[in-house]
């Protein structure tokens, strides 16, 4: 199997397993799947939340998925349970089908070490 092959395979797994279990089977789209990676990293799942920290929780996603990649490391939580990461290196210029590339690889990777799919 090619290695894009087995990114779509398992791109594939992960959007079933979430969207199965938060979605009644529609399909989740990668910012949906990223928002829900955020609200597990932040660890409060049951809470409601405002625009604002929707976009702080995408982020979060985002820096935790990178951090595998070098991109970005844990620095610390705050008082409010919010995590922080310090960037490392910069990402290169990426056109926006390179970055969708990217990321899913990425959430692939945290679902694999996470044990969720194979």
């Amino acid at each position: 199997m090619s290695r894009d092959e087995q990114l779509k395979s398992r791109w594939d797994a992960v959007v079933t397993l979430l969207s199965d279990r938060f979605a009644d089977g529609d399909p989740l789209d990668l910012d949906a799947i990223i928002y829900l990676i955020g609200i597990q990293e932040y660890g409060k799942v049951n809470q409601t939340f405002q625009k604002d920290d929707k976009v702080n929780l995408m982020h979060i996603a985002i820096c935790r998925l990178l951090v595998p990649y070098g991109y970005y490391e844990f620095d610390y939580v705050d008082r409010d349970g919010w995590p922080h990461f310090k960037a490392k290196d910069a990402l290169p210029p990426l056109k926006a089908g390179e970055q969708t590339v990217l990321m899913k690889e990425a959430v692939v990777h945290y679902f694999l070490e996470s044990g969720l799919i194979e």
